[in-house]
């Protein structure tokens, strides 16, 4: 049986410490078939500062952050991020890592002007990438 983040924390197995630090957390298979993907804005297109981000999945379910349910996760959605976070430690949560832990399938995004890049990552209950990661295509906007 996993534990759960929470359980990890309080427990003190992970607190302070960075990512290279922490201890890796177990990781979840992924369907052979399993995949996802930004269904919009294309790749390329110019937005205005306010725009729409649809999210894409074939092959597994949603289900909300903390609910245990086999081949399901949530939607993490990565904006200029250069590197995906590491296998085995929780998608981090900030202004760049933005967490859609209650299943969502949108979000409506305000960036600032000038060129910005989008990829997603589904991660399961524990905000953990699947094994393997299950990312998008990284798409680049042009917010104008």
């Amino acid at each position: 049986m996993k534990r759960t983040l929470l359980a990890l924390v309080l427990t003190g197995l992970v607190g302070n410490a960075t990512a290279a630090e922490a201890p890796a957390l177990p990781t979840t298979k992924a369907p052979g078939d399993a995949a996802v993907y930004i269904i919009s804005p294309s790749d390329g297109a110019s937005v205005g500062r306010q725009f729409t981000v649809r999210f894409g999945l074939k092959g597994m379910g949603l289900a909300p952050a903390g609910v245990a349910k086999e081949h399901t996760g949530h939607h993490h959605l990565l904006v200029d991020v250069k590197k995906l976070p590491p296998a085995g430690q929780p998608i981090p949560k900030d202004d760049n890592q933005l967490h859609f832990g209650g299943g969502q399938t949108e979000t409506t995004l305000d960036l600032k002007p000038g060129t910005h890049t989008l990829q997603l990552e589904l991660g399961d209950e524990n905000h953990v990438p699947f094994d393997p990661p299950l990312v998008s295509k990284k798409i680049t906007i042009h917010v104008k």
